[in-house]
Formats: C-alpha cells, structure tokens, sequence
C-alpha cells in the first residue's frame, strides 16, 4: 500500500503533467547556445525544455518533453539540424513532463538518470493515474558523476545533492560554457518545490555560478544567462533567509506564509493550483526546517 509520501509524489508529478492543459502555449525554438550545442525551447510552458548536443556520429538529449506529442516535436526540430541517431537520452528528474517522450526521441539510446530518478520514474509506473502514461526508465543511472564524451565533446553530468528533488541531475557542457538545469532555474518564476531541500539548492546554484557559464537551459521558458540564474539563487535564498527569521520568532507555518515578502520578485510568475507561489515555497521551506 502506498504512503502518504509516495501519493502526495504520484500527485505532484500527475498535476506538472495536467499543467500543460492550463496554460498558453508560446512559439517553440530551437536556439543555437555553443557550438553543435542547441536548446529547445517548448511551445507548452507545461512540457520541459531541451538540449541537445550534435557530436560526429551522434546527438545527446537532455530531456525530452512531456508525452509522445512533445516528443515527436522536439525530433522534428533535432532533425532539422541533423539526421545523425540520437545515441544518449540524459533526464533531469523523475518529473513526466521531463521524459515522457524517450521512446520517440530515443527509441535506440542509452537512457542516462541519477538512481533516484530511476527509482522513482518505476515507481510511478505502478502508481494510480498514470497507467495512460509511457515511461522509459534509465539504461545507465549514477550517483554522484560522469563524465561522457560524444565523440571530441565533453559532457559533465552530475548529481548536486537534494534540490528540486532527491535526485536531480545537472548536465554541463564546457566547451560551449553552457549547462541544462532541468527544474533546478525557472527564469522569473516561482519552482514548484518537491521532496528536496532548499538550502542545498542554493548551495548546488553558487557551485553553478562557479563555473564559466554563459548561457543556462532552463527546466521551463526562455534560455536564460548567468545573470538569469543569479536572480533565481537571490529569490530563493532571499526567501529562505526570511523563512528561518519568522520561525525563529516562533511564526508558524500559516503566518510565515502571510508574513514573507517578496515584492523585490513581483514579476515572478505563480502557479497557485500548482503550489509553485512566494507562499508556498515558504510553506515548503518551512516544513524543511522542522524536519531537520
């Protein structure tokens, strides 16, 4: 029988993949970021974005949409720069809206996730409300890193500890000084928090603005820079400084939620139904911090 954990995960990631239905689509592009390296950008705000790496004798993927339909799309667009097989499929997070399109993209390539991932992509196979969906779980899985080569291109993709989720995978490309995030940055929005931590998260960010970054794939909307990505590290570390103040005061949860303030951030946007707001990412913070 499941926990109350494992529903309230089956729950989460079924309503990312509802989300497609409530909001507007925008145009999809595929933008050039470094050399033979290109991002996606999905035309559903609700469908992850992708990354995809044109080596020699092959492409890698990072992420590959919500369902069959994303997925087609985004080979569609892979097509229109090559016609080499897609060799590696990289995903960054158990999320559907992140890999439900492997078998179209995919369809003869390793799939590559941290352990986590993998663990629970299984999971929810088996769980209630997601007997309609086409999961393809990793081939290859890891821990902590690895470092792959397609052909000449180095690619780093490694685990930063508990972020977004327990098992989040970040993929560095450093000759072309770019990095895919998965859920990780939202540029100008509120992430919608899953069993994870926030304190690691802005540490797993800094590690990120330690690097020669120039251009930074979003999990969702337009590619973003380091500058994009140091705004998102500020709201999250903005709020969880404010977070453990009002605790420290003796708030609780339902006064910390009014109490935050967030009016530096008012372009964020907030996704209420989706518990991705200022208040509910303090509500999550909150709960951390009891748990610790």
């Amino acid at each position: 029988m499941p926990t109350r954990l494992q529903c309230r995960k089956s729950r989460f990631a079924l309503t990312a993949v509802l989300l497609c239905s409530a909001l507007a689509p925008v145009h999809a592009a595929t933008k050039q970021i470094g050399k033979d390296l290109y991002a996606y950008v999905s035309e559903n705000d609700a469908s992850a974005n992708s990354t995809f790496l044109v080596g020699e004798t092959g492409i890698l993927v990072v992420d590959t949409g919500l369902n069959a339909t994303a997925g087609a799309k985004l080979l569609s667009a892979i097509r229109l720069v090559s016609n080499l097989p897609v060799k590696y499929v990289v995903n960054t997070h158990y999320h559907p809206d992140h890999q439900e399109g492997n078998s179209v993209v995919g369809a003869g390539a390793i799939v590559i996730s941290t352990d986590y991932t993998r663990e629970r992509t299984v999971a929810l196979m088996k769980a209630p409300g997601m007997e309609g969906f086409h999961f393809r779980p990793a081939d290859l899985t890891f821990q902590h890193r690895i470092r792959l080569y397609l052909d000449t291109y180095p690619v780093e993709i490694y685990f930063p500890g508990k972020a977004h989720t327990s098992g989040d995978a970040l993929v560095y490309f450093p000759e072309q000084h770019a990095i895919a995030m998965g859920d990780l940055s939202l540029n100008n929005s509120c992430p919608a928090m899953d069993d994870g931590s926030a304190e690691n998260w802005i540490l797993a960010l800094d590690q990120v603005l330690d690097l020669p970054i120039e251009k930074v794939v979003p999990g969702h909307f337009d590619v973003g820079t380091r500058s994009d990505l140091q705004r998102f590290r500020d709201y999250l570390n903005d709020l969880y400084g404010q977070v453990s103040a009002l605790k420290k005061k003796g708030e609780t949860v339902e006064q910390v939620r009014r109490d935050v303030h967030m009016e530096k951030y008012s372009d964020f946007r907030q996704y209420s139904k989706y518990e991705a707001t200022f208040s509910d990412n303090a509500a999550t913070i909150y709960g951390q911090l009891e748990s610790r």
